[in-house]
């Protein structure tokens, strides 16, 4: 087993957590990311109501006995969600690990940690991090360039994010973006991380709510099928390259540029969720990371994390093996 302090503070076996995502992170996938050893998420905001994430919270702990979080990512929107009635729900349905993202999450964190709860934040640079960490919060999930969703304005990957999260931090943090096996968790835990939030990876399970057409999009499709859009308006979020993405990314760079407006019914959740559900994957806009060029095959979670675990643990003992004695110590030892 790899112990950790993501292991120990989440009390779950592998350092593994299945990050909140819109239409996917529902409670059959939530329970057997959990059942197997990792950490699932529920995503708040997939659900209508704060009632409805009261039923789905329900629902999954009739599957499993498990420790699981609830995802609240704060969305900037003209009609803001009732972000404090999912966290009241959720809290009061005994939910003690949330995952939050998104702009001023202070208040909400305020919230959790004044109910005992542990609360890791997902940041894409290392000042909001920090800033993070002064309110608070218990793990950062450090996202780079390479993660499906919003990595932020920076374009900074990985590699160079986390090892500035070593320098920097002083609270645990985790890994996110470009992730999808156990040769990605030796190198998180390398780099200083207690563990990975995966994504993209887990969509592309037998347990996940999309359509089988969707998956199959994943397994065929490499790094290169990802795109970005708006990032003219310094809202960046990568997703999948079909034809409606490749759209807003035209109208972005036409002359004059593109307000949120012009884009507004291309990339409406409404389409990307029809995606998800028909399994056409020109619907409408729907996220996936670079992680995309590493699946090749649609495992069930818990043959994906046992897999993951034993790459990992496998990889740190060759690592382990590639140090040799110091000659200088055995002369030392002659004197």
């Amino acid at each position: 087993m790899i112990s950790t302090a993501l292991t120990k503070l989440l009390g779950i076996r592998v350092p593994v957590v299945q990050g909140g995502m819109q239409w996917v992170g529902l409670p059959a996938l939530v329970a057997a990311v959990s059942n197997a050893g990792g950490l699932g998420i529920l995503t708040a905001l997939t659900q209508p109501s704060p009632e409805a994430l009261r039923q789905a919270i329900r629902e999954t702990r009739k599957l499993t006995n498990n420790n699981f979080g609830v995802n609240i990512t704060l969305l900037p929107t003209i009609n803001p969600p009732d972000y404090e009635g999912y966290a009241r729900a959720a809290v009061e349905e005994n939910v003690r690990i949330f995952e939050t993202a998104g702009n001023s999450p202070g208040k909400l964190i305020k919230f959790f940690k004044s109910q005992g709860c542990i609360v890791l934040h997902k940041c894409t640079t290392i000042r909001h991090a920090k800033s993070a960490a002064r309110m608070g919060v218990d793990i950062i999930s450090i996202d780079g360039l390479e993660c499906a969703g919003h990595p932020g304005e920076d374009d900074m990957g990985g590699l160079v994010l986390l090892a500035r999260a070593a320098q920097e931090l002083n609270i645990p943090y985790i890994a996110s973006g470009g992730i999808a096996d156990g040769r990605g968790l030796a190198a998180a835990l390398a780099f200083g991380a207690c563990g990975v939030n995966m994504g993209t990876r887990f969509m592309c399970t037998k347990e996940s709510p999309i359509h089988q057409n969707i998956k199959d999009k994943i397994v065929a499709g490499t790094e290169l099928d990802t795109i970005h859009i708006f990032r003219t308006l310094r809202n960046t979020s990568r997703v999948y390259r079909n034809k409606v993405a490749e759209e807003v990314v035209r109208l972005e760079n036409r002359p004059g540029g593109a307000k949120f407006e012009d884009l507004r019914e291309l990339v409406s959740g409404a389409r990307g969720r029809l995606a998800y559900e028909t399994g056409d994957s020109d619907a409408g806009i729907w996220t996936a990371g670079v992680a995309m060029g590493l699946i090749t095959d649609i495992p069930s979670c818990q043959e994906l994390i046992d897999r993951i675990e034993k790459d990992a643990e496998r990889i740190i003992d060759g690592l382990a093996r590639m140090k040799l004695p110091d000659d200088r110590d055995a002369t030392k030892a002659k004197l």
